[in-house]
C-alpha cells in the first residue's frame, strides 16, 4: 500500500478556523469544573461539549444524549462520553442499555482513526476507531463542535489527515514499519515506543456483562477467546438489526469487524482492502500493485477487477456445513477461526410461512408471541399468498404485534368510519366547488391518468370498469385529503396496486397504504431530498463495498446514481413479477437486518452486473438504458442472498453511510412531516 502522506493539518481551512477555539475550550474548562468532576486528582478536562447523541435505533424517542469530553492527565489524553441521568426513553430502551453505551476514559494511545461524516442532511458525526478493531457507534455532534473536538486533540496528540480519504484522521500513525507491523497483529497495547501508556486511574477494563451483551445474536450467547490476557469478543454479527439488541451497536469486535473498519485506510490503495482473500496463489503484493488504481486502468481496457458476488459458486447446503459454504462463497473469513461461528450468510431461501406455521406465532387471543422470530421466518421465506392478508397488517404497522383478535376487530370497525369520512370530504366537492379548487382538479386528474395504466394486465385490474381500478382511485384521491401536505405523485399508484390486491378491502388496503407512506412519503418530497439521501446511502455503500466500481462511476459521471432512481422511488415495482415484488416487499418490510435493505439490494444488482457495465465501458446514458432493461431479468432469491451477505458484511459502516432520517426511517415528528413549496393542498 501506499505510504500515507503527513499532512499538518494547521494548513486546513477547517483548523486554521478552530485553532482558537480549541484553545478557548480549554481555557472554559477552569479548577472549579475539574473539581466538581468524577475526574482523578491530575486530570484536566480540555475539552467539553453537551448534547452529544448516540442512535441506538431508527427512532428519535431511543436517541441517548450525553456529554463528551476530553481530559488529559499527565502525557495522556482520554476520551469519555457519559449520558445524562434522567433522560425519559421508549420502554424498549431501559437504564441498563444506556449504561452499557457510556464510553469511558478511552486512551488515544488505543485509538486508530476519527471518520468525519457531514451528510448533506442531518447533523455531523465522528465515528471513532481503537487499534482493537472495535468501532463505537457514531457520535452526533447536535449543535455542531466537530473541528473543534479535533483540534483539540490536535494539540495533545499525534494528528494527522489520511492521504486517502481527507475525512479520516489518524491517531499516533507515524508511518514507523514495526509499529504498522504490530498494529497489523492487532496487540491490544502495541504503542510506539515513548508514547506514554494509559494510566490505570483512568482505565476500566469492560465488564464481564458488557462483553457478554456485545456479542448476543438471535438470542444466542457468542463465544470468547484469550487476547494477551484480555478476554474479547467473539461476536456473531455485525450486523444492525435495530431490533433485536441496541447493543449490537457494539459487535465490531470479530476479525471480519476488525477488517470491515480498515476500509477507512486500506480500501482506497487496493479496491477491497482486507475485503476479499484470493483462492488462488496471486500475493498480496501483486494483488495490490494490480488494483492500486482502478480508476486509471477501467478506460483503457475491458480488464475488470474480480468480485466475490460474481465468482459465488451455486452451492446448496444445511446449516452444519454453513460455515464451509460461507468461506468458499465470499471468500472472506479464515475458516479456521470461524469453524463454529453460526453466522446466517447468504441463506438459502425457505418455503413461505404457511398456515400451521403461522398458528404457532399466536398465543390463544390472537397476539403474535415473538415478532422477532416471526420477522426472521418472513425474511428468509415469504409468507404464503392466502396468509397475506392478516401478515402484511402487521409488517406495515397497521396492527401492532401486541393486539389480540378482539382489539384488531376493534378497530377495524373505528378505522373504516374514519375512512369513510375521509372520503366523504372529497366526495361532497360540488362541481362548482371543484372549478375553483385547483389543487384538487390537479391531483383527480393525475389520479384518474395513473390508475388506468397501473397493472391492468393482471386480470384483478383487466377489463373496463374494473371495480378494483375505481377502488385504486378512491383510495389515492382519499389519501390526497389526508394527507394534504403530500398529496398525491405519480408512482404512489405503483405502491398502493400490490396492498390492494392483497387485502381486498377499501378501507384496510388505504390504512395499510398510509403505514407505508409513512416510511416512504418522503420518496414523493417535490424537493426530492428522502430521494437523495437514499441515492447518497447508496453512492457511499457501493464505495465501501465495491471500490472499482465506485471509482469507473466517478470517471464516468455517474455518481448521482440516478439509473438507481426507480428502483427506490417504487421499491423495484417494475423490475419483477407481481408475485415476485410482493415477496421482495415482505422481506424488507421485516427490517430484520436493516431498515435499509433496499439500499442493499441496489448493491448487490450493480455488482451482480458489474463486469458488463465496466467491461464494456458504459456511459451514463448506456447505463441507464441498461438498467431499465434489467427490468423481469434479476433473479430475487440471488439478489436476496447477496443484499443480506452485503448488509452483514457492511455493519456498523454501512449503517455510518446512510444519513439519520433516510426513508424508510420513521420521520421526526417536528411539525411537518412532508414540507412541500405549497401550504395547501
Amino acid at each position: 500500500m501506499q505510504e500515507t502522506e503527513l499532512y499538518d493539518l494547521s494548513d486546513d481551512a477547517d483548523y486554521a478556523a478552530s485553532q482558537q477555539q480549541g484553545s478557548a475550550s480549554m481555557m472554559r474548562c477552569d479548577s472549579s469544573k475539574r473539581s466538581s468532576s468524577s475526574e482523578p486528582e491530575g486530570a484536566e478536562v480540555v475539552y467539553t461539549k453537551d448534547n452529544v447523541t448516540i442512535h441506538p435505533t431508527q427512532f428519535a424517542s431511543e436517541r441517548i444524549s450525553g456529554r463528551l469530553k476530553l481530559i488529559k492527565q499527565g502525557s495522556s489524553l482520554f476520551m469519555t462520553w457519559i449520558p445524562y441521568k434522567g433522560q425519559s426513553y421508549s420502554a424498549r430502551l431501559s437504564e441498563k442499555d444506556m449504561n452499557l453505551y457510556t464510553i469511558r476514559a478511552v486512551p488515544f494511545t488505543e485509538v486508530r482513526s476519527i471518520r468525519r461524516h457531514t451528510p448533506a442532511l442531518g447533523w455531523q458525526y465522528i465515528i471513532v476507531v481503537l487499534s482493537s478493531g472495535l468501532a463505537f457507534p457514531p457520535l452526533y455532534f447536535y449543535n455542531g463542535g466537530v473541528r473543534e473536538f479535533l483540534a483539540t486533540i490536535k494539540q495533545h496528540v499525534f494528528l494527522m489527515r489520511s492521504a486517502e480519504d481527507a475525512n479520516v484522521f489518524l491517531v499516533n500513525d507515524l508511518q514507523n514499519p514495526l509499529q504498522r507491523t504490530l498494529s497489523s497483529l492487532e496487540l491490544p497495547r502495541a504503542v510506539v515506543a515513548g508514547l506514554p501508556s494509559a494510566p490505570q486511574s483512568l482505565v476500566e477494563s469492560p465488564s464481564q456483562e458488557h462483553l457478554k451483551a456485545v456479542g448476543e445474536f438471535h438470542g444466542e450467547s457468542s463465544s470468547t477467546f484469550q487476547c494477551s490476557g484480555r478476554q474479547r469478543q467473539k461476536g456473531h454479527d455485525p450486523t444492525r438489526d435495530i431490533s433485536i439488541q441496541v447493543l449490537e451497536k457494539f459487535s465490531l469486535v470479530t476479525k471480519f469487524a476488525r477488517e470491515t473498519s480498515q476500509l477507512f485506510r486500506e480500501t482506497h490503495s487496493n479496491g477491497y482492502g482486507s475485503f476479499e482473500r484470493k483462492r488462488n496463489s496471486q500475493s498480496a503484493i501483486d494483488y495490490t500493485q494490480k488494483e492500486a488504481d482502478p480508476a486509471k486502468k477501467v478506460p483503457n481496457q475491458s480488464f475488470v477487477p474480480s468480485d466475490p458476488l460474481e465468482k459465488k459458486p451455486n452451492i446448496e447446503h444445511n446449516h452444519d456445513e454453513e460455515t464451509s459454504a460461507l468461506v468458499e462463497t465470499f471468500e472472506l473469513i479464515d475458516c479456521k477461526e470461524f469453524d463454529k461461528l453460526s453466522l446466517v450468510w447468504g441463506k438459502p431461501r425457505q418455503p413461505p410461512l404457511g398456515s400451521e406455521e403461522w398458528a404457532t406465532f399466536l398465543d390463544s387471543e390472537g397476539q403474535v408471541v415473538d415478532s422477532k422470530a416471526l420477522r426472521k421466518r418472513i425474511f428468509y421465506g415469504g409468507v404464503e399468498h392466502k396468509l397475506r392478508r392478516e401478515v402484511w397488517s402487521f409488517l406495515l404497522g397497521y396492527n401492532t404485534y401486541e393486539s389480540t383478535d378482539a382489539e384488531r376487530e376493534y378497530q377495524r370497525s373505528v378505522k373504516r368510519k374514519e375512512y369513510e369520512m375521509i372520503k366523504h370530504q372529497w366526495q361532497s366537492i360540488s362541481p362548482e366547488q371543484a372549478k375553483r379548487f385547483t389543487k384538487f382538479r390537479e391531483r383527480k386528474g393525475l389520479i384518474e391518468k395513473d390508475v388506468v395504466r397501473t397493472d391492468r394486465s393482471l386480470p384483478f385490474y383487466d377489463g373496463d370498469d374494473n371495480p378494483h381500478v375505481n377502488l385504486l382511485h378512491d383510495i389515492l384521491l382519499a389519501y390526497s385529503f389526508y394527507n394534504f401536505d403530500l398529496g398525491y405523485c405519480q408512482g404512489m399508484s405503483d405502491l398502493l396496486s400490490p396492498i390492494l390486491f392483497v387485502m381486498e378491502d377499501e378501507s384496510e388496503s388505504f390504512w395499510c397504504f398510509v403505514a407505508l407512506m409513512e416510511r416512504l412519503g418522503p420518496n414523493f418530497n417535490r424537493d426530492q431530498s428522502g430521494m437523495h439521501s437514499q441515492l447518497f446511502a447508496i453512492s457511499k455503500l457501493v464505495e465501501l463495498l465495491d471500490l472499482p466500481l465506485h471509482n469507473y462511476f466517478k470517471q464516468n459521471d455517474c455518481l448521482n446514481y440516478f439509473f438507481c432512481f426507480r428502483w427506490i422511488l417504487i421499491q423495484f415495482k417494475r423490475e419483477f413479477e407481481y408475485e415476485m415484488i410482493m415477496r421482495l416487499w415482505e422481506v424488507l418490510w421485516t427490517h430484520y437486518l436493516s431498515e435499509h435493505l433496499h439500499l442493499y439490494v441496489c448493491v448487490a444488482i450493480l455488482k451482480r452486473h458489474r463486469s458488463k457495465i465496466m467491461g464494456e465501458q458504459m456511459d451514463f446514458d448506456t447505463l441507464l438504458k441498461f438498467i431499465n432493461e434489467l427490468s423481469g431479468h434479476i433473479d430475487l432469491d440471488a439478489i436476496l442472498r447477496d443484499a443480506e451477505a452485503l448488509c452483514i458484511c457492511a455493519g456498523e459502516n454501512g449503517a455510518a453511510c446512510i444519513p439519520p432520517g433516510t426513508p424508510p426511517s420513521l420521520p421526526v415528528d417536528n411539525g411537518s412531516l412532508y414540507p412541500q413549496p405549497d401550504d395547501v393542498l
